[in-house]
């Protein structure tokens, strides 16, 4: 019985607030990571998951047994080992058994369990469930002192701590989770080609990923789709155990004659619901943003039917789906974060290999258990089976002492040599059992017992053997899932990428060259062709000219603002030359105490060094500025007062920043990190003032700069030495000539 809890202070206690805060969140952190978020990476179970597993074990609901009520599992779930709301608990096993939500079910459902279409499942008095051979696998061996037990929340009852898990669980049926500072997105997998994999990691424990990627090429879907990825990209993902796969639907075009066509998709991406799709789909065609797509049906019945039909029967149909893949859920990302309770104790983000290997020696050390358990179990039987062939050999006499001795169970031991055990088990002996036939079975149990006795410390003592028998349960577990069963065939398909990826929008608009104009006061026009000579050009009586570049009316442009945030006009939207043009905040929704610090050109693949006015910064790739809503893309974070100051191409290995205090600093451009957000890193130190300026250039090139005047100014490589330093240092006075202006451009 647990000592009662000590009795509360007489006087109050003073702890400091921070010290209270600390301690009671770190505590409710490792209670929501440990206890509810994370799953194991030996079964690949949460503990709820887990729990209710094992309360259907204890009802006995077998695959060949009869349905119980859900609530009557929930209940026995509730009141013994998760004491949290039964609503959370009727909802995991739910998803345990929705076919289209578990690769694997590991609940057979009888009712109504919910659809694909987003629609719940009916409350627990109505619906009745039991186990799967899955989760009997999973069970196996767990009554066996397979694992390791714990007392349950109330102490009147032991809990697994962990199941035997004789398949792969954790990456056959995928985890979904949010925890406290981290979480975790499995996405499921084929069992056979996981358990080809693991064969394979036995034979080469130190098998790279791209060996292993052999037998798993992917993810496999219980809704099918389509992986577009390339095997680099999937390498890259399982190796870290972070990344995503882009997921299709599944789709073919199908004749309605006269010319006429339809598409219909078959399966959708995993995680989308088809109601929600349905109603997106329809969304696009009533507001005409897909300009392919003229109507929609759903057909479905217990398959996924849905019939898109095209505006116009001239429409290529790869070209009307590939701009649906753009504007709807039929494709999706789905992430992968292989974040998981790595021993059941440490979290951490694994990869493919270190997953199976926590599988393989989570089998072995259930092998090892059940093998002691038995051999436990074996040793007893003997040392009965020995005091009854004893009793055989002399049963005339045993009769005797039973009937005329008062304490024939002390006569046996002392007439025998018995044990305690063994005397107990004579005298527990009915008389019909002692038969010569039974003699017989008793001897024959005892050479089999025996033999079987050897071939298990045989096991127990080579490491060689015992893998050996992991790989002989792996093989069968593979048999019984293999590509030519109804559960075990591949569901997912994998296709390359497209090597070309077609913005429909682009498409669809003429390509001209134009010139784009940006005023000192923020407006924008666009003039016809490449216009090299602008002094005809007329601006309004208090603006002027602030930049010019050539572009086409397919290209993108991106407007830095001064909180930080990146906004995206089409060049093929502006207005023309002909007016002043229009000002930038009536195409962005850029706030009113934001300033407009610089507007360029989009260029693919190219990347930009982005800096903010208290020298903070980093190098983010003009893909991931892009935005495709008025209300733009944050990119740099700032802090009031600092502004964002800059945004300069990062074409070179080194950065030059000058300050307003007027010092210069040139340092490596590997010292600045990469970063699709967040506020950097600090460029240069300042005592007073800030960030004036600052250029990205190949050092074999040497610094440039422009006065004032126009005029080109160039120091070679060994002219700037002194300025050559490292990032977050103070820097010098700038070589003789430079602007006073303290910036590149003069």
């Amino acid at each position: 019985m647990a000592p009662p809890p000590p009795p509360p202070p007489a006087a109050p206690i003073d702890v400091p607030l921070r010290e209270a805060l600390e301690e009671r969140y770190l505590a409710y952190a490792l209670s929501t990571i440990m206890g509810r978020a994370l799953p194991d990476a030996r079964d690949g179970l949460k503990p709820v998951h887990r729990r209710i597993l094992y309360g259907m074990h204890i009802l006995k609901l077998d695959p060949t047994s009869g349905f119980k009520k859900c609530a009557k599992i929930v209940g026995d779930v509730m009141g013994s080992f998760h004491p949290h709301g039964d609503q959370a608990i009727y909802e995991a096993l739910v998803r345990l058994a929705q076919d289209f939500a578990s690769r694997y079910p590991l609940v057979d459902g009888q009712g109504n369990f919910g659809n694909i279409d987003g629609d719940g499942a009916a409350a627990y008095r109505y619906t009745e469930a039991r186990m799967t051979d899955v989760a009997r696998l999973i069970l196996e061996g767990v009554d066996e002192e397979a694992v390791d037990w714990r007392d349950n929340y109330s102490g009147d009852t032991k809990e697994p701590i962990v199941l035997p898990s004789a398949i792969p669980n954790l990456l056959a049926n995928g985890a979904q989770g949010i925890a406290v500072g981290m979480a975790t997105s499995i996405p499921p997998h084929n069992i056979a080609e996981l358990c080809d994999a693991a064969l394979h990691l036995i034979a080469h424990p130190k098998a790279e990923v791209e060996a292993l990627l052999d037998f798993v090429p992917g993810p496999d879907f219980p809704t099918g789709g389509i992986v577009i990825e390339d095997r680099a990209s999937i390498a890259e993902t399982y190796r870290t155990g972070r990344g995503g796969f882009r997921v299709r639907a599944r789709w073919s075009r199908e004749d309605t004659g006269r010319g006429g066509w339809n598409v219909v998709v078959t399966e959708i991406p995993y995680g989308v619901q088809k109601s929600r799709l349905i109603e997106q789909l329809a969304t696009l065609v009533t507001e005409r943003k897909a300009h392919l797509l003229g109507d929609v049906r759903d057909e479905s019945t217990e398959d996924v039917r849905i019939v898109l039909e095209p505006r116009v029967r001239t429409v290529d149909p790869a070209m009307m789906m590939e701009q649906l893949f753009k504007l709807s859920e039929l494709e999706t990302r789905i992430p992968v974060n292989l974040n998981v309770l790595v021993d059941g104790v440490t979290p951490r983000v694994i990869g493919l290999g270190e997953a199976l290997q926590q599988w393989l020696g989570h089998r072995r050390a259930v092998l090892i258990r059940r093998s002691a358990n038995r051999l436990a179990a074996i040793e007893r039987r003997l040392e009965l089976l020995a005091g009854m062939l004893i009793v055989f050999l002399n049963l005339d006499e045993v009769i005797r002492i039973i009937r005329e001795d008062d304490e024939p169970k002390t006569a046996l031991m002392k007439r025998f040599t018995l044990s305690e055990t063994q005397a107990n088990y004579v005298l527990d002996t009915r008389l019909r059992a002692l038969r010569r036939l039974e003699e017989m079975a008793l001897r024959k149990e005892q050479t089999d017992l025996t033999a079987e006795k050897g071939a298990i410390e045989a096991l127990l003592a080579s490491e060689k053997k015992q893998w050996q028998a992991v790989s002989f349960e792996i093989r069968d577990i593979r048999k019984k899932f293999g590509p030519d069963t109804k559960l075990g065939r591949r569901r997912t398909r994998f296709e390359a990428p497209p090597e070309v990826e077609v913005d429909l929008a682009e498409a669809m608009i003429e390509r001209e060259p134009v010139t784009i104009l940006v005023s000192q006061k923020g407006w924008i026009r666009a003039l016809k062709g490449n216009v090299a000579d602008l002094s005809g050009v007329a601006f309004k009586a208090d603006d002027a000219l602030q930049a010019s570049f050539f572009a086409e009316t397919t290209s993108k442009l991106l407007v830095l603002a001064s909180d930080g945030k990146v906004f995206t006009l089409e060049a093929a939207k502006l207005p023309g030359g002909r007016g002043a043009g229009e000002p930038i905040r009536l195409m962005a929704d850029i706030d009113e105490s934001a300033e407009i610090v610089a507007v360029w050109l989009h260029a693919p693949g190219e990347k930009m060094l982005v800096a903010s006015s208290d020298g903070r910064g980093f190098v983010v790739g003009q893909d991931e500025m892009l935005s495709a809503t008025r209300k733009g893309r944050a990119v740099l974070n700032v802090d009031a007062p600092a502004r964002a100051r800059l945004a300069t191409p990062a074409n070179g290995d080194h950065i030059a920043t000058v300050g307003e205090n007027r010092k210069l600093l040139i340092f490596p451009l590997v010292q600045t990190p990469e970063m699709a957000r967040g506020k950097g890193v600090r460029l240069q130190r300042y005592k007073d003032g800030g960030l004036a300026d600052a250029r990205v250039f190949k050092l074999t090139e040497g610094m440039s700069w422009r006065d004032s005047a126009g005029r080109s100014f160039s120091l070679a490589k060994g002219e700037i030495k002194d300025w050559i330093g490292n990032r977050a240092e103070a820097g010098r006075l700038p070589p003789k000539g430079f602007p006073k202006s303290n910036r590149f451009d003069g």
